[in-house]
């Protein structure tokens, strides 16, 4: 019996075509920095990839119609010098299209695509061709809607490289930068797949996802805002901070969450449950970032996913007990033990852990050793002899090491925490080259990383210890020109005890030292960090050391902790790991 309607069985073809089989060819154009209209393209760069391998590669120089500004040669390397006798544009882009194959269905991908189409459609109608359409995706646009603003800054290639690790940093020359994007390609696609997209026309409306009305009608949170630098926080009904942020315009920051360039659906899920917005206008970057924090700290807003609970942290101690070793604790204790910290990770810590180990011979034993065992007595360690000791059994006999030696131990362990590396990294690159010639490349492997994350952490801390021991440090830099940001002449940074105190912009032209004087007199009272809740401060002071580090800050006044000057340890694990990561000799 007919129903007067058609079935049919859907072909593959109607599927879609899958990820895995589209040729994509990622495009970067290096240009004199005009128009598209004048096509003043200066280098292409083009990787051609599928299924993740890398099927080939093409790069030219191209001679521009005009000059190359100065500034743009400083910033891409380019100079006319080196264009001078390069292919011009009607002998370079047939060469590129006939290598990329868009007329062959493959599809081209660039970081921020729509501005190397536009040169390269604009090239085809002044070299009389016509320009082949091809399927185009944008990384910028799939990087808005998979990369939360915790994981990175901004979705600037750079940014993205670091993030995703690539084997090649951008630099602003087209094969380089288009080697990066392959790379940023291959771990956005990643993140798409637990999504439903698995074709390339899944990935095409992807990209184009629309924002809802519901969030739309969001939009009225933003209205009275300012649009000032500041720290803004969403909240739900209930007066519950669900998300915090910093933005140079707060006004135009929080109305973004309305629009479609907004697509991470944890934010959606988080827009859905807020109710209000709550700004607070800060001075300048460096007080909103620490404000940020704080209120991380406190709130523990479910949507953010870094600085939440900076007190659920590993610290390696290094005990008091009469044969000190090793262990990992939660909390910091004034007992008297060495402290090296705090680890985000537990499995971090246990790397530096087995760094330790694998340079000196600690008891590893959790066994309880008697202060003065006896030779082959009930009281000896015999934990060896099982092994699930990686020292000497302890004690006088069996060839164990005696209290003196074991002293000796303890203490190259001790100064390797906190000022003198120098014993730990020798035996350590030393065991990393007799793995390597033995060709045990695994286990050296894994001897670096447990080596890197000991001098890492001993590193931050070693650096950090001065700063958050400080009763005051008073420091300047001449004012930055930061979009937003109110600029005057000199940003000055009060801190006391690792902890941001106060700051100001003083006005251009004006003396500071009044101004100085006036914040170190109404700063922040900030007594001696309780050594139980170190972990509270531990990014703040390390946002705080990363801003005194940067170049044209001054230090106008600095009151130190006289058993903590500041200072960076000659061979400390700066320098050790500096060695370790050039492989330069001592």
């Amino acid at each position: 019996m007919s129903t007067g309607t058609t079935s049919f069985q859907s072909s593959f073809e109607d599927l879609g075509r899958p990820l895995a089989d589209v040729t994509f060819v990622v495009v970067d154009l290096e240009t004199t920095g005009g128009p598209p209209a004048g096509a003043g393209i200066t280098e292409i760069g083009a990787v051609k990839v599928r299924g993740g391998q890398v099927l080939g590669e093409f790069q030219t120089l191209v001679r521009p119609t005009s000059p190359i500004p100065a500034f743009v040669q400083v910033l891409t390397g380019i100079t006319n010098r080196m264009v001078a006798s390069a292919p011009t544009l009607r002998q370079a882009l047939p060469a590129f299209l006939e290598f990329a194959g868009f007329d062959r269905g493959a599809v081209l991908v660039a970081h921020n695509a729509r501005y190397d189409v536009s040169f390269l459609v604009a090239a085809c109608g002044l070299t009389d061709r016509d320009w082949p359409k091809p399927r185009v995706v944008d990384t910028v646009v799939l990087a808005r809607q998979l990369v939360d603003r915790d994981e990175a800054p901004n979705n600037k290639l750079g940014s993205l490289a670091r993030l995703f690790g690539t084997v090649t940093t951008p630099d602003h020359r087209a094969l380089n930068d288009a080697r990066a994007t392959v790379d940023v390609l291959h771990a956005l696609l990643g993140r798409v797949g637990n999504r439903g997209v698995h074709t390339i026309e899944d990935l095409t409306a992807f990209a184009a996802t629309v924002v809802s009305k519901a969030r739309r009608e969001k939009k009225h949170l933003a209205v009275g805002l300012p649009s000032a630098p500041g720290v803004y926080q969403f909240r739900d009904a209930a007066g519950r901070v669900l998300y915090v942020g910093t933005s140079v315009d707060v006004h135009r920051r929080v109305s973004s969450y309305f629009t479609a360039s907004e697509t991470r659906p944890r934010m959606t899920e988080m827009v859905r449950a807020a109710t209000s917005v709550v700004p607070v206008v800060c001075e300048t970057p460096l007080e909103a970032r620490v404000r940020e924090l704080r209120l991380i700290a406190e709130h523990a807003p479910p949507y953010n996913r870094r600085s939440k609970a900076p007190e659920k942290v590993t610290w390696v101690k290094l005990t008091t007990d009469a044969w000190p070793r090793l262990s990992l604790v939660r909390q910091r204790r004034e007992d008297g033990g060495d402290y090296l910290g705090p680890f985000r990770s537990a499995r971090t810590a246990e790397l530096a852990v087995e760094a330790l180990h694998d340079a000196h011979p600690l008891r590893q034993c959790t066994r309880r050793i008697p202060k003065n065992p006896a030779p082959d007595g009930p009281g000896a360690c015999v934990l060896l002899e099982i092994g699930r000791c990686g020292a000497p059994c302890l004690g006088t006999g069996r060839g164990g090491q005696d209290a003196q030696s074991y002293a000796g131990v303890v203490a190259a362990v001790r100064d390797a925490m906190h000022h003198d590396a120098t014993t730990t990294f020798t035996r350590g690159r030393d065991r990393l080259q007799l793995l390597t010639e033995q060709q045990r490349y695994e286990e050296a492997a894994g001897a670096r990383d447990r080596l890197e994350a000991f001098l890492h952490a001993a590193d931050r801390s070693q650096r950090r210890a001065p700063i958050a021991s400080a009763p005051e440090i008073v420091a300047a830099r001449r004012s930055v020109s930061t979009p937003g940001w109110r600029n005057g002449g000199w940003e000055v940074v009060l801190i006391r005890h690792g902890r941001l105190a106060g700051t100001c912009v003083t006005p251009r032209g004006a003396d500071p030292m009044p101004h100085i004087a006036a914040l170190r007199a109404t700063g922040e009272a900030v007594p001696t960090p309780d050594a139980a809740r170190s972990g509270l401060l531990v990014e703040e002071t390390d946002l705080l050391l990363g801003w005194l580090e940067q170049p044209g800050v001054r230090l106008v006044s600095v009151e130190e902790d006289d058993r903590r000057p500041w200072a960076s340890p000659v061979r400390g694990a700066g320098w050790a790991r500096y060695h370790l990561r050039s492989g330069q000799p001592e």
